[in-house]
């Protein structure tokens, strides 16, 4: 780690900074680490030494976030090094390194205030600026012409792909894979409803300002061409941290739209879904319970390990026995 930093400190403008190493999560792809200077957090450098996405990859993503923060998205904007590199590829040891230099996103982690929202606001308010926000980025991918490209959905997200990943011992998951796979497919991609999505957009993944309520995303790390639907299924999911101490299924799944509700009138404060899409918010849900399952195995993979079924047991469950919006509204 040392040699990769001597070099990060030739390529960027990072004199008289500290650097802290972020402890990796669970299925994390890259190393983490937090620049500061006097004291105050700056920077975030992102290291990718997997191995699994090329430097085109990379540049794909930087150069969104880039379009992104220059027309005024509320992200973490990616900061050039001394050459004007959004993407600085490094040798370390016999390996290719690509890092990348990001502004600190201004705010914190709703769990590092442990799930408390900012004193004296109320809690739709939280959800509007989170709909508000994924909203804007929404609005400026619709005008965005990328210079290099980035993976579409069936690209990773197909039947040669998954059958090769889970082994057959889980026909019936794959089965039913197929069979949204196929669903999908029959999915309109015009510009209104598909493009160049967050891919991960959940709570891990943004700042809050806990001044003003004004959240900051980062980590596009995922992004990929998709339908705008799923960054909004993927957020209807991670609302279930709220509802889930209401015993009442039917009252579970009721207070998980109000969640959602708000968030799509913060949405729609920037840009607009099409209604035929928001009604099928269930297959939707669908797509992000497989994203979901193919990471758990890949990360097995990953780690040479031995998937542990009840980590997907729910998402496969629902799946296989078609049962809609994650089990929510099931006892």
């Amino acid at each position: 780690m040392n040699r990769i930093l001597e070099q990060v400190k030739a390529v960027y403008p990072l004199k008289d900074c500290t650097f802290t190493e972020v402890s990796g999560h669970e299925g994390g792809r890259n190393t983490i680490v937090i620049v500061s200077r006097g004291g105050e957090k700056q920077y975030v450098l992102r290291i990718s030494a997997l191995g699994d996405r090329s430097e085109t990859d990379y540049l794909a993503e930087t150069e969104f976030v880039r379009f992104l923060a220059e027309h005024g998205a509320p992200v973490a904007d990616v900061i050039p090094s001394v050459h004007g590199r959004l993407v600085e590829c490094l040798e370390a040891e016999g390996e290719t390194v690509y890092v990348s230099l990001f502004a600190y996103a201004k705010g914190m982690l709703l769990a590092d205030n442990d799930y408390r929202y900012r004193e004296g606001a109320p809690l739709s308010e939280y959800f509007y600026y989170t709909g508000k926000a994924l909203g804007a980025i929404h609005r400026l991918s619709k005008a965005y012409t990328p210079v290099h490209p980035r993976q579409d959905y069936f690209d990773k997200y197909n039947t040669e792909y998954i059958s090769s990943l889970i082994p057959d011992e889980y026909g019936g998951l794959k089965a039913a894979i197929a069979g949204r796979l196929e669903a999908f497919r029959t999915l309109p991609k015009d510009n209104d409803c598909y493009g160049l999505v967050h891919f991960d957009y959940s709570d891990g993944n943004y700042h809050i300002d806990m001044a003003t309520g004004a959240i900051t995303v980062f980590d596009f790390d995922n992004c990929m061409n998709c339908w705008y639907m799923f960054d909004l299924a993927n957020l209807w999911t991670h609302n279930e941290g709220w509802t889930r101490q209401e015993p009442d299924p039917n009252k579970r799944l009721a207070l998980m739209q109000q969640c959602f509700d708000c968030q799509l009138q913060g949405y729609r404060s920037e840009t607009d879904i099409p209604e035929e899409m928001l009604e099928k918010l269930p297959l939707f849900i669908d797509m992000v319970l497989i994203e979901n399952i193919v990471d758990e195995f890949e990360c097995a993979a990953r780690e040479g390990e031995e998937l542990d079924y009840e980590d997907i047991e729910d998402a496969a469950e629902c799946l296989i026995n078609d049962i809609p919006f994650a089990g929510i509204g099931q006892e």
